[in-house]
């Protein structure tokens, strides 16, 4: 635990470990205020966190490309812009 003092304008410093990250406070019990490190996601890519399949699968493509492992026969596809949903 870690002793600071609220500056004249109600705010206090939370060190280097904090610097340029993105934080929540929780402050709906008014004697304590919750402060945690947050990463936050795009709405329109936050599906993919939500769908185990499509996670998963993208994760083993990484660590393929990583690997140098890619396919001898690549999937046919269609170059259609009108095809793109």
């Amino acid at each position: 635990m870690t002793t600071k003092t609220v500056d004249s304008k109600g705010r206090i410093t939370l060190g280097p470990e904090f610097a340029n990250q993105t934080v929540v406070i929780d402050d709906s019990n008014p004697n304590q205020l919750v402060i945690r490190k947050m990463v936050l996601i795009p709405a329109e890519e936050a599906w993919l966190y939500k769908n185990p399949a499509a996670i998963t699968s993208l994760r083993r493509g990484l660590e393929q490309a990583s690997a140098m492992q890619f396919s001898e026969s690549p999937p046919e596809i269609d170059s259609k812009a009108d095809d793109v949903e």
